[in-house]
């Protein structure tokens, strides 16, 4: 049984206003959760550090992956029911990429948690401009489980390895990187994508809070909060994708770059100024 951390290690007192913008915060994470797949921890980090004004970055990283991996979870639900998740190919990524992500997340911990948001907004920006690329994959049919392949599979471990070590590295449950990653490695449209992503999300996001949750770097109450409000959102974000996802136009693609990007370059800019 994990240690439940002391006040002191790790949670705060927050004021109204603060639980209020919790609330409101965890609403967006899971909109945009069950939109794109990803995004979550983009979302949740920058929000709980900038608007809701968490002072601890590495407590912050904890407890939103936390956060992150249980909205992802129930976000799974609608788009399962859509038809819009590759079981096999989420289980196999998942469970190499959880591995993974337990080694990236402790190296971040060793990491000071300025210079690791650093590389994070870095590297959500090229994930953007890899995002925009067309691709041939992006319309390719779906390749389903029956179908697969030997070289098919090496390539989504391999995907999976290097998504999960990521994930943990940067407290992040992935989905920006494991949506390319998918579509790169199986073919499958990025419906399909979005929706598989979700569980993988779940996985390395709970792996990342559990690694941070026995160094005390948790604060469950905001954890709490957070999930609240992400049920509401991730509902009207399911639908939302699961519209645009079949009207085939790639609208996906580009709202998912340009979320990524323009929180890139806020955190960049926190950053840059705070030196």
């Amino acid at each position: 049984m994990l240690p439940v951390p002391h006040p002191s290690s790790a949670a705060i007192a927050l004021s109204d206003a603060q639980q209020v913008l919790s609330v409101l915060s965890g609403l967006a994470v899971g909109f945009t959760l069950g939109l794109i797949g990803g995004g979550g921890s983009i979302l949740a980090v920058p929000l709980l550090l900038y608007l809701v004004g968490y002072p601890n970055p590495h407590v912050v990283i904890g407890t939103t992956a936390l956060a992150v991996s249980a909205n992802a979870y129930i976000n799974l639900i609608p788009h399962a029911r859509a038809g819009n998740v590759r079981w096999r190919d989420g289980v196999v990524f998942a469970l190499v990429g959880a591995a993974a992500a337990f080694v990236g997340s402790s190296l971040g911990k060793a990491v000071d948690g300025k210079k690791l948001l650093f590389l994070f907004a870095i590297l959500m920006l090229v994930i953007a401009g890899l995002m925009l690329r067309p691709r041939r994959a992006a319309h390719a049919q779906d390749v389903t489980a029956e179908h697969a392949t030997r070289g098919r599979t090496i390539k989504l471990i391999v995907a999976a390895a290097l998504v999960g070590t990521l994930s943990g590295f940067f407290g992040i449950g992935g989905g920006f990187l494991i949506v390319p990653g998918l579509v790169l490695s199986t073919g499958m449209s990025m419906i399909s994508a979005i929706g598989t992503s979700l569980f993988s999300v779940g996985t390395f996001g709970l792996t990342t809070a559990l690694n941070y949750a026995r160094s005390g770097l948790l604060d469950w109450t905001v954890a709490g909060l957070y999930i609240g409000g992400g049920v509401v959102g991730g509902v009207v974000g399911s639908r939302v994708a699961t519209h645009l996802g079949r009207s085939g136009k790639g609208t996906l693609n580009v709202i998912f770059a340009a979320l990524v990007a323009v929180v890139a370059v806020y955190m960049l800019y926190r950053n840059l100024s705070a030196v």
